[in-house]
This record gives C-alpha cells, structure tokens and sequence, in this order.
C-alpha cells in the first residue's frame, strides 16, 4: 500500500524554517534512491536541513520502501509521472528552506559537500546557483558542466557532423573539453544533478519549465539565471557520487522525450525560426540512424523491426 500522497505536515514544520531544503525525486529507482537517502542521513549536517521526497507514480515499491526506511523524510506520493520538471517544482512550492537543493536519486552525498555548496552562496550573494564536482564511485571525476548548446551545436551534437572538423570543434567547446573539472570556476550549466538555488529566487522565476518534461530544463533555468545577471559557480572541492545516467535508462520514451524537448528549447531560446531547423536536423540524424541499422543488424527481419520502430518514434518527434 502506499502512503498517502498527500502527507499531514510532521511537527517540526512548526519548528523554525532550514537552511536547506533538499528535494529528491525518485521514479522506479528503489535501491539508488534508499542509497541516496541513507547518504543525506548519515551526512555530517552543518546547516539545518529538511529533505523532500516526491514519488514519480513509481512501480517498484520504492515509496514503501521510503516510508518504512526513512521516516525522516517528507514522502509525497504522485499518482502520475509529472517529470523531471514538475516534480521538482511541486517539492519547490513544498520547501520552506532559505536554499533548495533539487538532487538526482541516483547520487550519494559525501558528507559535507552540501553545506559547503550553501556557504559559498552565503558568502557570494551575486551567485544564483553552485552545483558540486559529480564522482564516480571509484572516485574519478565525471566531466559534467557543459557551455550552452547553440544552433552549431544541435547540428553536430550525437551526428557524423561532430565527428570531423569543424564540428568536432562545437563537439569539444560544448562539452567543455578544455576543461579539467579539478577546480573551481563560473560556468554556464553545472551538473544538473545537484543543484543548489535560492529558494525564493527560484520560485519568482517560476521554476523549472514544465514543457521541457525530463530533458533541457536544468539547461533553462541556467540561461534564465544568467540572462538576469545571476552567476553559476562550479565547486570543486564540494562532491557527491553519482550512478551516471541510472535515474533515466528505465525511460522507455527516452529519446522520443529528449528530441521533442530540446525542440520546445530551441523555440524558446531561439524563437520559432529554430523550429523548421531542428525539424530538418531530425530527419537528417533519422536517415543517419538507418544506414547505422543497416550496418550493425544483418538479420531482414530484425533489421526491419529496427527501423520500423525508428519510423515510429520519428514520427511522434515531428507531431506538432
């Protein structure tokens, strides 16, 4: 049974308001979420903390699992997936924090790393957002920031454009090749995965966009923040292990869902002329990925299925 989604705030909501509220949103991620869970509690806590469940309509019995295992948290309960977007934006109207954290369920905090990412915003009042170096769990460094994607970019991204010159030179700037991600620094967008904002700030900018469901959000609200005048700070010396892509490869519209929302990005970034120029670059990456079908599936029939499931999800891209 799950709990109820709609959960009686518990006692300390009476209490004085955190430092941070930290949300995690957990959509059949049973076993990752718990980890990530167990991390924040067992976090050495600086700053007074409140952490924020929202349960994606998740098929795998996480939120009982939430529920029986960390009391501690505010479980909320969807009975849809409302995505990336909107269910963050439903923890940020939940949060009563100076500071909102929204965090992957597939990360693990290394203790302090989040009190550090508070301290440098208190201290830095012209910064909008900071987000930690992301760690593999050996402990390698993962190269998550990234520079804004422009019209170039969407042109050599994931195409055979990006792999000879000059589109391996977008391909390298995009994602920040020249950078070592071994030390601090201003960026455009920050590992999405961990990302600390004012909460107040955030909400007045309306949050995430909820047109932009799963993908491109994090990217948006980055270029809104900068656009008004707000900086975005990388901190290198603040980390948290993160499960690389485990939160979305259950996805089964994954692609589908990224086109269409980078699409409804460059529409609004770019204005609707960017429209027919992505919808070009579809079809051209579309065409791109049957010949590779052809190459890598020698069997006809499976060959055929291949294609005709790339037949279909084209088409749902391109639906206006």
């Amino acid at each position: 049974m799950h709990p109820n989604p709609n959960p009686r705030p518990k006692r300390q909501a009476l209490s004085e308001p955190p430092k941070l509220s930290v949300v995690v949103l957990s959509w059949n991620t049973r076993e990752l979420t718990l980890a990530c869970l167990r991390s924040l509690r067992e976090d050495r806590v600086g700053h007074s903390r409140e952490v924020i469940v929202i349960d994606n309509a998740s098929e795998d019995d996480s939120a009982a699992a939430i529920a029986e295992q960390h009391p501690e948290v505010r479980l909320v309960c969807n009975p849809e997936n409302r995505g990336y977007a909107g269910g963050h934006n439903q923890g940020g109207n939940l949060a009563r924090g100076e500071y909102l954290c929204t965090l992957n369920s597939d990360t693990e905090v290394v203790p302090g790393a989040l009190d550090l990412l508070v301290d440098y915003l208190d201290s830095h009042p012209d910064y909008g957002a900071i987000s930690p170096q992301l760690v593999n769990m050996d402990g390698s460094v993962q190269p998550a920031c990234m520079r804004f994607p422009g019209l170039a970019t969407a042109l050599c991204y994931d195409t055979v454009f990006g792999k000879f010159w000059p589109g391996s030179v977008v391909e390298r700037r995009y994602f920040m090749k020249d950078f070592d991600h071994l030390h601090s620094r201003d960026v455009d967008q920050p590992p999405g995965a961990v990302f600390v904002v004012r909460r107040d700030e955030f909400l007045a900018m309306g949050g995430l966009d909820e047109e932009l469901f799963l993908f491109f959000n994090d990217v948006d609200l980055c270029k809104r923040l900068w656009k008004s005048g707000r900086r975005i700070h990388y901190l290198a010396n603040s980390q948290v292990r993160h499960h690389c892509g485990a939160s979305t490869k259950g996805f089964r519209k994954y692609v589908v869902v990224w086109h269409k929302n980078r699409l409804a990005y460059y529409r609004k970034h770019y204005g609707l002329f960017a429209v027919p120029y992505i919808r070009i670059l579809v079809r051209l990456r579309g065409i791109e990925e049957w010949f590779k079908i052809g190459r890598r599936q020698p069997d006809l029939e499976a060959r055929r299925a291949e294609r005709a499931e790339l037949r279909v999800a084209l088409q749902e891209i391109l639906i206006r």
